[in-house]
């Protein structure tokens, strides 16, 4: 199990450096709606593919062929609606529209609780400090990072660039006194990999990693 997680993370590496700029989904928080840096939807979707939203327009900017809103009401994480983009045929030019699927998703219409997500859902905010062209790599301004445990928010923080490139900093030095550091490390160690390499690795990725807040 242990080696598929390591696989699978470096797969999500080699997709954020092929990948272009991609649209965001967007949650609703404390009544303002951010966008968010992380795909929710997609571990639903391995589990239930029969749900994967289709015939939409699927793009480099949109690898998934949707956008999914979410809703955070009384610190529980929902499901409030998911789109996907059509050609307007009713347009002379080449316009766009969004038509929700929210129904075929859940069809029984009964409100989807995001209880199979625990993890650190990151919320950017204001303007681009630093664009990448690539997955969600660009810097914001400010971030809030929420910590979800099945679905319920935790705890949050708030930062400016700087201080959340620092966060992730003492986030990856508490990780690296965990077990479950150690063991990570001897199986990529196992596969010739440099100990500058695992740490580069691993401090790039520590927000997707870690499933919870190591440090204030």
């Amino acid at each position: 199990m242990r080696v598929i997680l390591i696989f699978l993370i470096a797969l999500l590496c080699w997709l954020d450096a092929m990948a272009t700029a991609q649209m965001s989904d967007r949650i609703i928080y404390k009544g303002k709606e951010y966008m968010l840096h992380s795909n929710p939807m997609e571990e639903y979707f391995e589990k239930h593919p029969e749900k994967q939203p289709r015939g939409g327009i699927v793009s480099t900017a949109l690898w998934r062929g949707y956008v999914a809103t979410f809703e955070v009401r009384d610190n529980i994480v929902y499901l409030k609606d998911i789109e996907v983009m059509y050609s307007d045929t009713s347009s002379k030019g080449h316009d766009y529209i969004w038509r929700s699927v929210l129904k075929d998703v859940v069809p029984d219409g009964k409100e989807l609780t995001v209880d199979w997500i625990t993890g650190l859902l990151v919320l950017p905010q204001g303007e681009i400090v630093n664009y990448v062209h690539m997955g969600y790599a660009s810097t914001y301004e400010n971030y809030t990072l929420l910590e979800v445990d099945k679905g319920i928010v935790k705890r949050e923080m708030s930062f400016d660039y700087k201080a959340y490139d620092k966060f992730r900093d003492r986030q990856y030095k508490a990780f690296k006194k965990t077990e479950e550091y150690k063991k990570i490390k001897a199986d990529l160690m196992k596969d010739e990999n440099s100990e500058e390499f695992i740490d580069s690795f691993l401090r790039e990725y520590i927000i997707k990693y870690t499933s919870r807040i190591l440090t204030d």
